[in-house]
């Protein structure tokens, strides 16, 4: 059976120095974010999916949007080289739990940057955010690692947002959705469909119809259930303040056969 098991971390105590790119700086909030990380976590676990925590990584304050130091297709890890060098020291406690997870693990190497959440998998699809972390080299070597296990690698320009998954992300059918204004180029899509929130175009499924989403985005979320989704909200405000989002505080492994 396919596996349901996400890999999480949780917050460090510098959690607050986390970067920011495209938004000001907000004070953080540690014990709140611990508490909305926990919740974000038992959501997971209560639509079946079993979580896997990472070792921490006090000493890299972003290390807790875990998605970013890997990416996952069939049974391989590519563990990333993140464009920010202060988030470098992050991967090494992901590569050990997928390893451990079975997966078969690979590399990007210098000069290739690459963050996790500039890839979005749309089934046998891989998009991949060019912009300010992931470099030309990043997508090259994603693409020699993935297109031999039958992905069909599509870069994509990423300038308004830090992550291409901070512009869109795709519905159980294949449906990528985002907010217009921070997505550059919406025709790169075959089908796309335009939310009126820029949280709301960040969804992490769950299964099924089920969509777990951010509290912050409730017209969104009224849309989808509209559309006969089921939504699950987490209130992920800390992070947010940081340019989290609800897919960047977990990795996913759904192709991971016993």
């Amino acid at each position: 059976m396919p596996s349901k098991k996400a890999l999480i971390r949780r917050p460090g105590p510098r959690l607050a120095e986390g970067l920011v790119t495209h938004v000001e700086r907000e004070d953080v909030d540690l014990d709140l974010a611990v508490e909305q990380w926990e919740a974000y976590a038992q959501a997971l676990r209560a639509h079946g999916w079993e979580t896997v925590e990472v070792e921490p990584a006090d000493d890299c304050p972003d290390a807790v949007f875990v998605e970013d130091a890997v990416v996952v297709f069939r049974n391989v890890a590519l563990i990333t080289r993140p464009g920010a060098e202060s988030r470098r020291g992050e991967t090494a406690g992901v590569e050990e739990a997928v390893a451990r997870l079975g997966c078969s693990v690979n590399w990007i190497w210098e000069p290739g940057t690459l963050d996790g959440g500039d890839v979005l998998k749309v089934g046998d699809t891989v998009y991949v955010g060019r912009g300010g972390r992931t470099n030309a080299a990043g997508v090259q070597q994603l693409r020699a690692a993935f297109e031999p296990l039958g992905a069909r690698v599509v870069a994509v320009p990423v300038s308004r947002v830090l992550h291409l998954k901070s512009a869109v992300t795709a519905l159980p059918d294949g449906t990528v959705i985002g907010h217009i204004p921070k997505v550059d180029r919406p025709s790169l899509f075959p089908r796309f469909l335009s939310v009126p929130e820029e949280s709301g175009a960040h969804v992490v499924l769950l299964g099924g119809d089920r969509l777990l989403m951010a509290a912050s985005a409730p017209r969104t979320a009224e849309l989808l259930t509209d559309l006969g989704f089921e939504v699950v909200v987490v209130d992920i405000s800390e992070f947010e303040k940081l340019e989290g989002c609800v897919t960047c505080l977990s990795v996913r492994l759904r192709e991971l056969y016993a």
